[in-house]
């Protein structure tokens, strides 16, 4: 059996920390607070009680008929998640919703006396949010994060409706209303015009015909003797999408073109409608952002930008789903970012608070430029490779790419000729093995830039070290845009529709192999991206291969048992991994990069991916582990080698440990063999039985792998 850990500590402990650490990210879109949350009073004040309403329709708690806890905190002085109210998943400490006895969708919670008092916060702290997650009693389902806006004390004005950035169709009667938090004479102006007024009255509403498409601006001014206070939202009414041909040659996410013009391109089957929010538009709906429709692809083209401005952006989907680019070669994450560890990422472009919620995509088009010093790197044969795998993270103090350089010379010594590095594309949370894939062509920003990686790579190869990287294709979570743009929200799955995703696991019934949400590497639209994906990382940073996490996920054949694990010989699966692996080697023919598979399925499906050039991943550490307690029982080691297999190729890459696995010495120490006059629980007698273990481990044909420290 596989035992496949996501993170550090088991999945359900390290989502626990993570949850505790508030870094909490959830498998739909964030909503507005205003889709999910209202108040009473409308302008609330961190010195007043405040009744939060929480509607559920549209939120994974829609229909949930048990208890609904929130965890709470407030945001102080610009820092989320302060004065946290007990710890997550608490039902003793944290705060209970009270259901609405006539509506099962509707709950309500009092913030009192005041929101200093009920957080325990010094009144001399500014806190300008409430900070919410809505779960159920056993945790999940959960909402996303919600954050309430407060107001200062005196004379303020708010749009009651519409929402800003709301869109609407053409010749649409809406009603517009304002509120202000003291009685004053109101007005409300739609693109100018004056078009409504009041007097010492806190309401003002009318209706108003939308006439013409486009960005209409709805202005509410409250005036109070000398005091004046007002406030300003857009609203779009909506305009056709265009249909026009894409530019030749141009490839998904962003196109830096010779004019310094940009083009964007993301593929959105069976969707009507694609605009374009970012810091070029001030994050508004503008009809001059709307992009063109080429079949399945929506693009655009922006002039006129600055080439030395770093520029956010998002797609809006149909006017109603918002994701960061499927594309994207960094994101700004609003919730972890701020734990990158000093001098890791310098100058790093600040988030769009209050303009948008979510990850967000950048570029720049004047981006630094990396030098390479190796251009022609030969890489190690095959069959020789000592790969040495590496979780940046852990292997430095700094977690960064900067430190690791400085090892390599001791990696060298000891005889490594390749790295394999645990996924270093971005994933959900702060801490994390990175087995929870977010985004798969940007680089993890905690462990440094773009250009940082590249001189890693650029100094292996120096040492004559290949940089393999760990993908991870069978799943993902729910900061996948890919995901985003098509979920069913009322069961918690991709939808039907979803081009990349399957609705349900293959492996239905083993829920141990149940991660994310599963790839449909049986599309065409999935194994087009994920070439992408690969092309991309051999492309701009001269990686010479890749270890697949888990390909047992990678066809849509269904495995029903609780403790199957999809072993046995699949034809459909074969022909996906071969054509992922040509798709690799057809990058450099003549320096084929390196494929590695864990696989860990039947040999007579292992013999033939072997047989057609690629490595799979040999776990040999129980066997060895036997050995080095003293143990004859399980301890027969021949199946580290390809002959015992009956492969043609030495193409299995044996390991008597990996992250999976607990360490030989660990379990010496604990449970090692022992007579009267020897005992392998002494320390001594067990490094001694290590020494042997790699005795039998590396005289052996084939390449080998050790785990970092191992």
């Amino acid at each position: 059996m596989i035992t496949h850990s996501l993170f550090h500590l088991k999945k359900s402990q390290i989502l626990q920390m993570k949850k505790i650490l508030l870094i909490l990210l959830f498998l739909l879109p964030f909503f507005a607070f205003s889709q999910a949350v209202t108040t009473a009073p409308t302008i609330p004040t961190a010195n007043s009680e405040i009744t939060i309403t929480f509607n559920a329709v549209g939120t994974p708690l829609d229909g949930y008929t048990g208890d609904v806890y929130a965890h709470t905190g407030v945001t102080i002085n610009g820092a989320q998640w302060q004065n946290v109210i007990g710890t997550w998943g608490s039902n003793t400490t944290q705060p209970k919703l009270t259901r609405s006895t006539s509506n099962a969708n509707l709950y309500t919670l009092v913030i009192t006396p005041t929101v200093y008092g009920f957080y325990g916060a010094a009144t001399s702290a500014t806190i300008t949010e409430l900070n919410f997650v809505f779960r159920a009693s056993t945790n999940s389902p959960q909402t996303a994060n919600i954050f309430v806006p407060l107001f200062a004390e005196g004379l303020n004005m708010v749009f009651t409706s519409p929402a800003n950035n709301s869109a609407f169709n053409l010749n649409s009667n809406i009603t517009i209303s304002a509120e202000a938090s003291v009685a004053s004479n109101l007005e409300l102006f739609a693109n100018g015009i004056l078009i409504k007024t009041t007097t010492n009255t806190t309401n003002i509403s009318t209706s108003h015909l939308l006439t013409t498409a486009g960005n209409h601006i709805l202005k509410a001014v409250a005036t109070n003797g000398t005091e004046v206070k007002e406030t300003t939202i857009n609203i779009f009414v909506k305009t056709p999408t265009v249909t026009a041909v894409k530019p030749v040659g141009i490839k998904y996410g962003i196109n830096i073109n010779t004019d310094n013009s940009v083009t964007f391109l993301l593929k959105a089957p069976f969707k009507t409608d694609v605009l374009l929010l970012g810091d070029f538009n001030n994050w508004t709906l503008d009809g001059n952002y709307q992009m063109k429709k080429d079949g399945e692809d929506f693009w655009l083209t922006i002039p006129g930008l600055d080439i030395n401005t770093e520029y956010a952006y998002q797609y809006l989907i149909d006017y109603t789903i918002k994701v960061a680019d499927p594309y994207s070669e960094k994101i700004l994450d609003p919730w972890t970012d701020q734990f990158i560890k000093a001098g890791n990422y310098p100058n790093l472009k600040a988030y769009p608070t209050d303009l948008t919620t979510g990850y967000v995509s950048t570029f720049l088009i004047n981006e630094p430029t990396y030098t390479w010093n190796i251009t022609d790197f030969t890489k190690p044969a095959q069959n020789n490779l000592i790969i040495y795998e590496l979780l940046i993270r852990d292997f430095t103090e700094t977690d960064s790419f900067t430190e690791a350089i400085t090892k390599l010379d001791y990696l060298a010594s000891l005889g490594v000729n390749a790295i394999e590095l645990m996924p270093i594309n971005e994933f959900e949370g702060a801490e994390s093995w990175g087995y929870n894939p977010a985004l798969y062509m940007a680089l993890d920003k905690s462990y440094g830039t773009k250009n940082d990686f590249k001189k890693f790579v650029d100094e292996c190869h120096q040492r004559g070290i290949a940089v393999l990287a760990d993908v991870v294709f069978n799943h993902s979570f729910g900061q996948s845009p890919l995901l985003q743009m098509y979920f069913d929200n009322a069961n918690n799955k991709p939808a039907a529709d979803n081009p990349w995703y399957n609705v349900n696991h293959n492996l239905v019934d083993n829920t141990s192999a149940h991660w994310g949400s599963d790839f449909n590497h049986e599309s065409a639209h999935t194994r087009a991206f994920f070439k992408d994906v690969l092309s991309y990382w051999m492309d701009e940073y001269k990686i010479d291969g890749f270890r697949f996490d888990f390909t047992k996920g990678f066809s849509n054949t269904i495995y029903t048992g609780a403790n199957n694990w999809a072993s046995a010989y699949d034809q459909s699966r074969i022909d996906i991994l071969k054509d992922y692996a040509d798709h690799v080697w057809s990058n450099k023919p003549a320096n084929k990069p390196y494929v590695i598979f864990e696989h860990l399925s039947d040999n007579s499906e292992e013999t033939v991916l072997a047989n057609h050039g690629i490595m799979l991943w040999g776990n040999m550490n129980h066997s060895y582990n036997q050995n080095t307690m003293g143990f004859a029982s399980d301890a027969n080691i021949n199946w580290i080698s390809y002959k015992q297999r009956g492969w043609n190729n030495p193409n299995v890459v044996g390991y008597m440990e990996s992250h999976d696995e607990e360490r030989l010495m660990n379990k010496n120490l604990q449970f090692g063999n022992s007579t009267a006059t020897y005992n392998v629980k002494n320390i001594n007698t067990a490094l001694s039985r290590q020494e042997l273990a790699g005795m039998f481990f590396f005289t052996i044909p084939g390449p080998k792998m050790i785990w970092q420290f191992g």
